[in-house]
């Protein structure tokens, strides 16, 4: 592997677990589903699964 190989693999987990750390703080926070728009006001996952 060369330099340019190990940086982009460095910054792929980089990404990664910062992806990971926003999510573990949502569900920390009672987010039901962090990609709907209603996640913090609806109580149910029906508003987030489409109909």
């Amino acid at each position: 592997m060369n330099i340019k190989e190990i940086l982009a693999v460095l910054v792929i987990a980089f990404i990664l677990i910062l992806a990971i750390a926003y999510i573990i703080k949502e569900k920390k926070n009672g987010t039901k589903c962090i990609g709907c728009p209603h996640a913090k006001s609806c109580g149910k996952r029906s508003c987030c699964s489409p109909d």
